[in-house]
C-alpha cells in the first residue's frame, strides 16, 4: 500500500474488524467446537448454519452512530466486509481469502494486517480458537474485544453478549472513559473435548478493553471441598425428579453426579436426556432434542460456568432459544453448590442465548439447587 493510500485510511479513527465465519458452527448439533475442515463438514451435514454473522451485525448496530467518523478496516467477504456493509458502513478492505473456505492462517494475516495499519481497536468475532490467533498475531500491541460467537469460550476476551461489544467499542472510539487490562486467553484441546476429557491451556494475553458487567470473566474450574455439595444437590435432583416428565441434563461435571446417582453415564460435555429414571438419549444435539420433548413436559437442568456466571450461550448450545422457550422459564432448574456462587463474588446469572426475547424471559430472580432441600434465590441479569 503506498504511503498516500494510508495517510487516506488512516485519518480518521481506526476499528479493525475480524470475523471468524465458522465460529460456533458446531454448538447447536453438538460438535461442542469448530475447529478443523473435517469437524465443519460433519456440522454442515448435520444442518449447522453460520453465526457469527447475525452477531457481528448485532454488535455493529450499536456503533452505526458513529460509522460517518471513524474508518471501518476489514477483510473481503465473510470476514467482515459483508457484516460491515449490511450495516450501512463503507469499509476500506483489505487481503484476499478464498470465500468460503477461510481458515485460521486468515484470522492471523488479518490481524497482522490491522496491527501494521495502525487501527486503534480490533474487534473480533469468534470462539476460544480465534481468540488464540489473534494472540499469537498481535500479542498485546493493540487494545482489542471479542464478540461471542464461538461454542466454549473460556477466555476472558470477550464480551459478555454481541450488545456489549458493540456498546463497549463505541465508547472507546467515542474516548469516554473505560478500562484497559490484560486478559487470558484460554482454549481446550477439541479432540479431548469430544471425548469426554478436559485439557485446558492459557495461550497467552490479549490487552483488552474493559468495563465491568460488559467483559465476561476467564472460566473456572470446580472448588476445593465442593463434593459433598455436590452429592447434595444430586440426590435433591433425583428424589424430586417427576415420572413421564423429560429433564434435559446439561453438560459439567456439576450435573455429573446426578447421572450417576441414577446409574446412568453422564455425557460430561454434552447433553443428556432422561425419563423416568431411564436415559432416552445421549450427547444431542439441537434436533434431535427437539423431537424428545415433542409434545413432553419436559424440565432442564443446567448448572452455571465457573467464574462467568453463564446460564446458557457457553457450551450448552444444543438446549437453543427455540427449545428454552418451548419448555418454560418455571421449568428450567439451576443447580450449583454454595463454592461455585461463591466464586460469583456477588455477580449475577447471565443468559446470551442468541435470542433477546429468550434471555429476557430467563431474566429476573431465579430458584438455584445448592444442596439436599437447599435454594437460593439469586438474580439472572439479561446483559
Amino acid at each position: 500500500m503506498n504511503s498516500k493510500k494510508l495517510d487516506v485510511v488512516m485519518s480518521k479513527k481506526s476499528l479493525g474488524l475480524i470475523v471468524n465465519p465458522i465460529a460456533g458452527m458446531g454448538g447447536r448439533v453438538g460438535l461442542k467446537g469448530s475447529d478443523g475442515s473435517e469437524i465443519i463438514r460433519k456440522a454442515k451435514e448435520l444442518g449447522a448454519v453460520p453465526v457469527s454473522h447475525v452477531r457481528t451485525i448485532e454488535a455493529l448496530k450499536r456503533i452505526e452512530s458513529i460509522k460517518g467518523s471513524i474508518q471501518l478496516t476489514t477483510y473481503p467477504y465473510d470476514m467482515g466486509e459483508d457484516e460491515a456493509r449490511e450495516c450501512g458502513f463503507n469499509p476500506h478492505v483489505i487481503g484476499s481469502i478464498v470465500k468460503g473456505n477461510t481458515t485460521s492462517e486468515d484470522t492471523k494475516k488479518a490481524a497482522r494486517d490491522m496491527l501494521d495499519l495502525g487501527v486503534d481497536l480490533l474487534l473480533f468475532a469468534g470462539g476460544d480458537g480465534t481468540a488464540r490467533d489473534i494472540c499469537e498475531a498481535i500479542n498485546s500491541k493493540v487494545p482489542a474485544l471479542g464478540i461471542p460467537t464461538g461454542v466454549k469460550m473460556q477466555s476472558a476476551v470477550y464480551a459478555i453478549n454481541p450488545r456489549s461489544a458493540g456498546d463497549l467499542a463505541l465508547m472507546y472510539m467515542l474516548e469516554e472513559p473505560v478500562e484497559i487490562r490484560e486478559a487470558e486467553v484460554m482454549d481446550i484441546d477439541e479432540q479431548a473435548f469430544r471425548e469426554n476429557r478436559i485439557s485446558s491451556r492459557l495461550y497467552g494475553y490479549l490487552k483488552v478493553i474493559y468495563e465491568k458487567n460488559m467483559v465476561q470473566n476467564c472460566k473456572t474450574g470446580g472448588v476445593a471441598g465442593e463434593e459433598f455439595s455436590l452429592d447434595a444437590v444430586a440426590w435433591d435432583i433425583v428424589d424430586n425428579m417427576e415420572n413421564g416428565c423429560v429433564y434435559i441434563v446439561g453438560p459439567g461435571t456439576t450435573l455429573r453426579p446426578v447421572m450417576e446417582r441414577l446409574g446412568l453415564k453422564k455425557t460430561l460435555l454434552g447433553v443428556d436426556v432422561v425419563k423416568n429414571r431411564r436415559l432416552l438419549a445421549s450427547d444431542v444435539n439441537e434436533k434431535q432434542l427437539n423431537e424428545l420433548v415433542k409434545n413432553e413436559k419436559t424440565k432442564i437442568v443446567v448448572t452455571i460456568i465457573g467464574g462467568q456466571g453463564f446460564l446458557f450461550g457457553r457450551g450448552n448450545q444444543q438446549i437453543s432459544p427455540e427449545i428454552i422457550r418451548k419448555v418454560g422459564r418455571d421449568n428450567v432448574i439451576v443447580v450449583a453448590t454454595p463454592e461455585k456462587l461463591a466464586s460469583l463474588r456477588g455477580a449475577p446469572l447471565l443468559v446470551d442465548s442468541g435470542d433477546e426475547e429468550v434471555d429476557r424471559m430467563l431474566s429476573g430472580y431465579i430458584r438455584v439447587v445448592t444442596g439436599y432441600g437447599r435454594k437460593s434465590v439469586y438474580p439472572v441479569r439479561q446483559p
